[in-house]
């Protein structure tokens, strides 16, 4: 497969364990994947890890910060799993760096979405608190959402004067499309325009 991936001039590989009980291969982790790419000269310049600024919705703190602990060393950078609240990103950027983890955090943002859709991915995959929060309420969530999109705006202003030193090692926004890719990169360049003015 690395070969494969070579020959097709991949530079960058974003290496994530998923949520599945049972391991689909041989590979029981991330971490584990990892260790075999290193080994084996995996020749990418980029290779980024999953962090979770919630709670994960299946494993344990101590579990996700133990894996973060485990591929640090075997990769670049890292992309937060996304999450609604810029007080909870900060605070876990403040805690990965006071535990020694120095690799640039990539803060995950939902990107433009149509809100029903940005509901049914959040409380799919388990986004922690805010999917907790947001099964409870999914009914009366659903109608007040229901005819707007979600837009990132609100949550960026509020993330940009918290995240900004840096001590915070924050290397930038990973944008989720959620296939969504036309709005998301629209969003982007409107992003960039404004603030380059």
């Amino acid at each position: 497969m690395l070969e494969r991936v070579r020959a097709a001039g991949v530079r960058e590989a974003f290496v994530i364990a998923g949520d599945a009980s049972e391991p689909a291969g041989e590979f029981e982790s991330a971490a584990a994947l990892l260790r075999a790419m290193a080994e084996l000269g995996h020749g990418l310049e980029e290779v980024g890890i999953s962090g979770y600024p919630e709670s994960h919705a299946f494993i344990s703190d101590a579990e996700t910060i133990q894996a973060m602990f485990e591929k640090e060393a075997l990769a670049t950078y890292i992309v937060s799993q996304i999450t609604f609240d810029a007080k909870t990103i900060a605070t876990w950027v403040g805690n990965v760096r006071a535990r020694g983890t120095r690799l640039p955090i990539h803060i995950g943002v939902a990107g433009p979405v149509p809100a029903r859709r940005l509901l049914q991915i959040a409380t799919r995959i388990g986004l922690g608190e805010s999917a907790r929060v947001l099964r409870r309420h999914k009914n009366w969530l659903g109608r007040l959402l229901l005819p707007r999109a979600y837009q990132p705006d609100r949550l960026v202003e509020r993330l940009a004067p918290r995240i900004g030193s840096p001590d915070s090692a924050v290397a930038g926004l990973h944008l989720y499309t959620f296939n969504e890719v036309e709005g998301a990169e629209r969003w982007r360049a409107e992003q960039l325009a404004r603030h380059e003015r």
